[in-house]
């Protein structure tokens, strides 16, 4: 049963689309965000995780429920996706599809009815995204490194990012998101689908537009950071065979961003490998840049990060393992002001 037209069109046909927004002092991006859904369903929780601004009277005003998270518990990205999924499955009981959406993104026109089609179309795929496009892409390099990075393979893939349409039944079988999982949630949850059979897709369609706004360094440092720790705990959890989850990830993080600077500083007694020992860096940058001077425009720009990357990369996983070493809890590691 294939629909073309709006959401009551789906409701006709006995579909339920519902859609859990989940931000935190997003201000004019959240109204942009939820007037987005709303154009094709009524049916959406806003979940709000302690904001400062008027992000909670943005959402009434346009007659959107929210739910406001516990400040008692640590706020996550999982915890509050699945605290907006709870609710919007007990308003809607006969949900059969949910779209995921962080609250600095703006769906695209027509992505929906799209993506609901092609899961009505696969009912063994659990979860499908488009093509997520950076806003502002010129705006920094970091920007640009967004957008580059959200440009994945078409077709059946292993993990997709935090703006997701979901199957619900597939959702519900797996338990929803792991609520202690700080970063790198949406990869943990695809590893758990997989393992009970249900497929990941992305199609070669337009989905979002996405406003990270990192103009500053430090933004990036920080998000690089995080994704250390995504990978290391990812890893922790999932790194055994057969799946190996981020293991190749937190392999490449430890030799360039710690063997390699280690190598360096034990050989500077002897002038002729620590020359050499420095060369790596350049060397490994002038690779990357060749290899993706078809494919990336500033491959030079995307390069020098990519390499530079590994040092904070590791910075997040020496987190990762001293909260670990010390049985504590990880705050999110947050790159917005």
């Amino acid at each position: 049963m294939i629909f073309n037209l709006n959401y009551q069109e789906y409701k006709k046909g006995g579909i339920e689309v519902g859609a859990v927004v989940i931000g935190r002092n997003e201000g004019e991006r959240l109204e942009t965000c939820l007037k987005s859904i709303i154009q094709f369903t009524n049916n959406v929780v806003y979940v709000d995780s302690g904001s400062a601004d008027n992000s909670v009277e943005t959402a009434k005003n346009l007659n959107v429920e929210v739910v406001l998270l516990d400040l008692s518990s640590p706020f996550t990205a999982a915890r509050a996706r699945n605290e907006g999924f709870k609710k919007l499955s007990h308003s809607y009981p006969e949900l059969s599809f949910v779209q995921f959406i962080d609250g600095d993104c703006e769906i695209v026109d027509g992505w929906l009815q799209k993506s609901v089609n092609f899961l009505l179309e696969n009912p063994n795929i659990a979860l499908t995204c488009g093509r997520l496009r950076e806003r502002h892409p010129n705006k920094s390099i970091y920007n640009m490194l967004c957008d580059i990075e959200w440009n994945t393979p078409i077709g059946e893939i292993r993990a997709c990012g935090g703006v997701a349409l979901g199957n619900v039944e597939a959702f519900k079988q797996v338990g929803g998101f792991n609520p202690n999982v700080i970063a790198g949630e949406e990869p943990e949850l695809c590893v758990r689908l997989r393992e009970k059979g249900w497929c990941i897709w992305r199609l070669d369609a337009e989905m979002a537009w996405h406003d990270a706004n990192m103009i500053q360094f430090s933004q990036w440092w920080t998000r690089s950071v995080r994704t250390g720790y995504a990978f290391a705990l990812g890893s922790h959890l999932h790194g055994a065979p057969p799946e190996r989850h981020w293991v190749n990830e937190v392999r490449r993080g430890k030799i360039w961003g710690l063997y390699f600077p280690l190598i360096i500083i034990i050989a500077s007694m002897n002038h002729l490998i620590f020359l050499l020992g420095l060369i790596i860096y350049p060397a490994q940058m002038i690779r990357v840049a060749i290899k993706n001077k078809n494919k990336i425009s500033n491959n030079w720009k995307y390069a020098f990060y990519i390499t530079l990357g590994k040092f904070p990369e590791m910075q997040g996983q020496f987190k990762f393992y001293l909260n670990k070493l010390f049985k504590s809890r990880s705050k999110i590691i947050e790159y917005k002001s």
